[in-house]
């Protein structure tokens, strides 16, 4: 898979799926163009056929486009559980224009043309909606794709979209029961299977399960609908992934220090033009087994007391928990005694020799994520001309991690008190050294570099692994919280102006976050307990074949232990519990109020014989951020042999931070029907993007070196960095949008889309002294923290779209139908790594050069595909989803971190049903078949960073409908 070989293999094949779909697409154009005695053949006998599945949905997805006032792209359905998904974020990504990053083998953060999640919106019900990850997206896997029934993508603005976004705006929704009209109980039954679970010993061979229960029903003459729908989730997600840490380090090429931390190359050294090369501070091999539980209720009542109004009350609810075993083999000093460093022009490591002490870690993770969302919607019209509606809202997402962690490291004695080879004198090394050999290297094109640690240490011999036990238990909570309240007003009018509607709306969200350690214990009992508890606790290798898909890679396993056991041992419990102190200098709490208007006028008429329509109009948004972060003392702890370590004090102050914007949005859309079929569409606006909430935070993040013993205080801070920036402001755009849409029959779509965004602002690294008091005195230290910048960018980018059904083909073939999707998008937009790269500097206003270069808007990628082949006749229906994305820059959420990019992606997934008798179904699908990895690198692309295994996953199940 990351031989040269095989990644023209798989650029092969994505040509080859990419060319094929494209076939499709121009096969497709002896349809569209049929004659309109055809044409009026084909409408005859469709009205006469109740189209369902994957045809019905890609009719009803083109209808809506072409209805939409903005330029929308949809995902719709008219029934319940009729998303052809697995979940909203696999759905979304048959969007045009929508790409997904995927997380444990499923799709996560969407991406709208190739432009990253923070500039797109998200909506549930129209509605803001909170997530654990402290940013503003849709956590799309809290939500089962069977009860949702409709996904818009907003590409272009609008007044009453009200705050909208740069990239987008994602519109996802449930069914209103009045308006489905009909009673219906369904119920759906999925085995899950993953081939990587069957690699992992002790557990259930990769079998999970989910089931849907649903029912819509109307009351009291149709005035009264219910509409309910629970899911229960039970799968695995088993994972096996190579990592360096999120630090790099550019070390000087020269001197070369064998039997030290290479010599970095600081910020006041940049414009010496030294060569360097770009090492992290460790390496980590994790081996992951997981389980994945979800429980998740959707609700509705609608009343329509009158027909002047229509009340709705919506609920979500959704608890998802997932427990990872996680079993490390970590290099733990990347930068120590690297020697025949061989790098290339931009520092990225080829090869090299290194020494370094190894660690057997254990850690038991899991996460616990709770979502409760909903509203009250009152629609009144007093008059035929003039809809009320007031609508009011709340969404709250509480996520905990907890995390106990397990160190053993390696000695210059095993666990029997025997010397260790690499400790013997005349080796080369001193008898009190801990390290190990090994190499590193990397071949050209691939991601996965090969480390071999010296043939003489045996990775599975527990022996080995057992000194400066070290335990911790980490513990982050995470609480995102909405209050929103909207009132509009609507009013119809004749003539050319068809409509005038204005409206308010009201936010109040906080985001509030702790990251406690209750650690770190470092435990030095005498040998012999560390010989009982380590023959105690030994535990064989979790899984089978590790990694063996990386070409490459030269380590398949290592001595492992039970994480439960050696807390018990060693610590008299499995679980130390929560600090008395959870307060810390780290700690976020943010608070913004939102308030904003609009005004928006509809309009629709002829120009000269040409139908043309439309709307106009101007929001104004005004921000207010308050945040409060603690900043505590260090205290200096001499130790024995006069070394020092550094202490935080429990003594805090509180510092406030607050900022705010007003900006107004103005935004005008325009619909040509320069023919009965084409539609050209203009659009003109304004948008904005705000920070995530997690990267408001006025804490610090204070990083300590590695140890507890340091001559001085200097070498005991590894760095201070601020973990938000409060200041921050909305990123502006201003945006233009030209598009030509023909639709020959209810079947067929060809688009075409060029839109334009010119940026104000990026984003850039600025550094501050800012005095910290250490042991009684004052210490000026450099903060890095991240601004909004005064340059200018823009993107441009084109986006096409061909959907048809081969009608003109003999039956049964008359049901074959494809639909291919692609987006190129260019930007000039960039993004400074926090250490490496430009950094602004405040009291001289000068920006000072960094030494690697920047990357673009987070999220961002050139190409996006996405191809559909489907055959949908009778009680058959099968498709086949192509995806591809270039690569692209990922922030790390919170920001301020290093710079991170993610390889080219492409997926392959495959569904499949087919009717039994009226109302039962037999329903497969495929994810991921390919097996394709996510490889990302830092701090500069191509310098590899991880890479992620997680196999494919099939479902195969039974639906019911009474």
């Amino acid at each position: 898979m990351n031989s040269r070989n095989s990644l023209r293999a798989r650029s092969l094949r994505a040509a080859l799926l990419a060319g094929a779909a494209s076939t499709m697409a121009v096969a497709a154009m002896p349809v569209m163009a049929q004659d309109a005695t055809v044409a009026a053949q084909e409408k005859v006998e469709e009205e006469a056929i109740i189209v369902t599945g994957i045809r019905e949905t890609i009719q009803n997805s083109i209808n809506t486009k072409r209805e939409e006032t903005a330029i929308v792209d949809a995902l719709s359905s008219d029934d319940i559980g009729d998303i052809p998904a697995i979940s909203v974020g696999q759905a979304i990504q048959t969007i045009t224009g929508a790409t997904t990053h995927r997380e444990k083998g499923d799709a996560s953060e969407i991406a709208l043309r190739g432009l990253g999640p923070f500039l797109s919106n998200s909506t549930f019900n129209g509605r803001d909606a909170t997530n654990g990850s402290g940013d503003r997206s849709v956590n799309f896997n809290q939500f089962p794709s069977e009860l949702v029934n409709n996904i818009k993508i907003y590409k272009t603005q609008q007044a009453s979209l009200v705050e909208g976004g740069v990239a987008g705006t994602i519109e996802i929704g449930t069914l209103r029961p009045l308006d489905f009209g009909k009673r219906r109980l369904q119920g759906e039954l999925k085995a899950q299977y993953n081939p990587y679970g069957d690699r992992i010993t002790g557990r259930e061979g990769g079998v999970g399960w989910r089931g849907t229960l649903s029912y819509v029903d109307q009351f009291a003459n149709d005035t009264i609908g219910i509409a309910i729908g629970v899911q229960r989730n039970d799968t695995n997600n088993p994972e096996e992934t190579y990592a360096a840490s999120s630090t790099w380090t550019a070390c000087q090429a020269a001197p070369v220090v064998a039997n030290n931390n290479c010599d970095e190359y600081t910020r006041a050294e940049y414009g010496q033009n030294r060569a360097f090369y770009l090492v992290p501070n460790a390496y980590t091999f994790r081996q992951i087994s997981e389980t994945d539980k979800r429980d998740a209720i959707f609700g509705a009542i609608q009343w329509q007391p009158s027909d002047t109004i229509d009340v709705n009350l919506d609920v979500q609810y959704s608890d998802r928990t997932f427990v990872e075993s996680r079993r490390d083999l970590n290099i733990s000093e990347g930068r120590f005694g690297l020697t025949n460093v061989v790098f290339d022009e931009n520092g990225i490591i080829q090869s090299l020799n290194g020494l370094s002490s190894l660690e057997s870690n254990g850690s038991e993770l899991s996460r616990s994520e709770e979502y409760l969302g909903g509203g009250l919607s009152v629609a009144w019209q007093p008059t035929d001309r003039l809809t009320v509606t007031l609508d009011g809202s709340y969404s709250r997402t509480i996520r905990t991690e907890l995390e106990r962690n397990v160190r053993l490291r390696t000695d210059p004695f095993d666990v029997n008190n025997v010397r260790n080879f690499f400790s013997v004198t005349g080796n080369g090394f001193t008898s009190s050294n801990m390290r190990v050999p090994y190499t590193y290297s990397i071949a050209p094109g691939s991601f996965v570099p090969t480390i071999t640690i010296d043939p003489r240490f045996d990775l599975n011999n527990h022996n080995l692994f057992w000194d400066d036990a070290r335990f911790r238990r980490d513990e982050s909570k995470r609480r995102n919280e909405i209050y929103a309240g909207r009132f509009d007003a609507a009013y119809e009018m004749d003539g050319f102006l068809k409509a005038l509607s204005a409206g308010v709306r009201w936010s109040h969200l906080t985001y509030r976050d702790y990251d406690i350690r209750n650690g770190d214990f470092n435990l030095n009992p005498a040998m012999t307990e560390d010989r009982r508890i380590n023959n105690l606790c030994r535990q064989a290798f979790p899984q089978t074949s590790y990694l063996s898909a990386a070409e490459g890679n030269s380590i398949h396993s290592w001595a492992t232990f039970d994480v439960d056991c050696l807390f018990r041992e060693y610590m008299g419990t499995e679980d130390p519990g929560l600090p008395a102190e959870i307060r810390s200098v780290a700690n976020r709490d943010v608070t913004e109020r939102t308030l904003a208007g609009y005004v928006m006028a509809e309009y629709g008429g002829d120009l000269g014989s040409m139908p043309v329509r439309g709307n106009f109009g101007v929001r104004v948004v005004k921000t207010d951020v308050t945040s409060n972060g603690l900043r505590s003392d260090l205290s200096i702890v001499n130790n024995p042999d006069g070394s020092i370590r550094l202490v935080a004090s429990s003594d805090f102050d509180t510092v406030t931070i607050k900022s705010g914007s007003t900006r107004i949005l103005p935004s005008v859309n325009a619909i040509f029907e320069v023919a009965p079929n084409m539609l050209l569409r203009a659009a003109a606006y304004r948008a904005m993007s705000r920070p995530n909430p997690s990267a408001l935070g006025a804490g610090r993040t204070i990083v300590l070196e590695d140890g507890t013993s340091f001559s001085s205080v200097e070498d005991a801070i590894r760095n201070i960095t601020a973990n938000g920036s409060p200041r921050l402001k909305p990123l502006m755009s201003w945006n233009g949008d030209l598009a030509v849409e023909w639709y020959p029959n209810k079947d067929s779509l060809l688009s075409a889309t060029v839109y334009y965004k010119q940026f104000t602002g990026g984003f850039q690294p600025v550094v501050f002294n800012e005095d910290f008091t250490i042991d009684g005195q004052s210490v000026s230290i450099p903060v890095t923290q991240t601004r909004n910048s005064s340059d200018k960018s823009r993107v441009y980018g084109l986006e096409l779209t061909a959907a048809t059904r081969f009608s003109f083909l003999p039956k049964p073939l008359d049901g074959l139908g494809a639909k291919v999707s692609y987006n190129y998008a260019n930007s000039n937009f960039e993004t400074q790594d926090i250490r490496l790269g430009d950094v602004y500097d405040p009291e001289t206003d000068t920006v000072s050069s960094g030494i690697i270069p920047p990357a673009g808007l987070s999220g961002y990628s050139k190409h996006v595909l996405s191809a559909q082949a489907y055959y949908d006749i009778g009680p058959v229906s099968l498709q086949a989803i192509y995806n591809y994305r270039s690569s692209y820059f990922q922030d790390f959420v919170g920001g301020n971190s290093q710079l991170r990019f993610v390889a080219p992606s492409e997926t392959f997934d495959f569904r499949a049903s087919i009717n039994l008798m009226q109302g039962v179904s037999l329903r497969f699908e495929a994810l991921n078949i390919f097996n394709e990895p996510k490889a990302t690198y830092m701090p500069v692309y191509g310098s590899s960073r991880q890479y992620h295994y997680y196999g494919a996953k099939y479902f195969v199940g039974i639906r019911a409908r009474i």
